[in-house]
């Protein structure tokens, strides 16, 4: 087999494993953003004033279940798109070895 050939298909892998990790980087970076800004968040009053008061409104109506749900589902996606991200990865590097 050629080297030139065998060279342009590892550059390619590494290039493959490079985007990878870029959109790996990315995802953490949109989390810790959002994450970053629900603390800032959570340190004022709100709009009205009465942040706690509404947390407790939507306790009572049950709602706050809703939200808990909504949020647990999208971490868990997020999860479970980098752990298929880094599945992808280890079978790439695996090619290149």
């Amino acid at each position: 087999m050629d080297y030139n050939a065998t060279c342009k298909i590892k550059n390619n892998g590494r290039k493959e494993i490079n985007q990878l990790m870029k959109k790996i980087y990315f995802v953490l970076f949109c989390t810790y953003s959002l994450l970053l800004s629900a603390t800032s968040f959570a340190q004022t009053n709100g709009a009205m004033g009465d942040s706690p008061g509404m947390a407790v409104g939507m306790r009572s109506n049950g709602k706050i279940y809703v939200v808990v749900a909504v949020v647990l589902t999208i971490l868990l996606g997020l999860f479970l798109y980098l752990a298929s991200l880094d599945k992808k990865i280890r079978k790439m590097e695996k090619e290149l070895k």
